[in-house]
């Protein structure tokens, strides 16, 4: 299966680190990021379960739900756990779904037959409470995730979706703000009241509406 941007993904019911997860029941009225990984005691992925941990304060401020997946199994799970726990000093706080049947691997289209590895590779998905897909990236297996780059994506789609503004290249939370072309200057003057620059008809700035 191939998800697209904005295609509803697939429910789930799978076993998890945390007990079995039924994923649109677990998810609720969040926004979850859901990664993949080869396999467990993968050194690369090791350390990015250690970064999202100590992260999840992070997500949690953004409704975010983190959920991680290996092709192992739940006992598998558990030893890894404890070697990231101790290699990355912090505390795994979110579940890791045990796909040994690979069904969610399939259902989200994370196996690439041609990739260096069969095995599930390493995937990205931004979901919204609406169980819309909103982002996804594959990263090669010699290349760690950038999660400073998920939670400025997620800060992206959430002030977007609130108001009539795109956000430009290396745009971060509280700088300026692209006004969407289908509102007129004039309009987008009276819409924004910290004001409008038009640097060209089709690109005008305006400071970010929530701050």
């Amino acid at each position: 299966m191939t998800l697209q941007l904005g295609d509803q993904v697939p429910d789930f019911t799978q076993a998890s680190s945390q007990g079995e997860i039924s994923f649109y029941d677990w998810a609720g009225d969040s926004w979850v990021v859901l990664f993949s990984h080869p396999a467990d005691y993968t050194p690369v992925c090791t350390t990015e379960l250690g970064t999202v941990a100590s992260l999840k304060s992070e997500f949690d401020k953004r409704n975010v739900k983190i959920l991680a997946l290996s092709v192992d199994g739940v006992e598998s799970h558990q030893g890894w756990i404890q070697d990231i726990n101790e290699t990355q000093n912090t505390q795994v706080n979110y579940p890791i779904l045990a796909d040994e049947d690979r069904k969610v691997a399939d259902l989200y289209g994370m196996i690439h037959p041609n990739s260096l590895n069969n095995l599930t590779v390493r995937s990205v998905f931004i979901i919204d409470p609406n169980k819309k897909l909103r982002l996804t990236i594959t990263y090669p297996a010699s290349t760690g995730r950038n999660f400073d780059e998920i939670l400025r994506v997620i800060d992206s789609l959430q002030l977007t979706d609130n108001h009539q503004v795109a956000t430009p290249a290396n745009w971060q939370d509280g700088g300026d703000c692209v006004v969407v072309p289908s509102i007129p200057t004039e309009e987008a003057k009276q819409k924004f009241p910290k004001g409008v620059t038009e640097i060209k008809p089709y690109l005008r700035m305006t400071p970010q509406p929530n701050k």
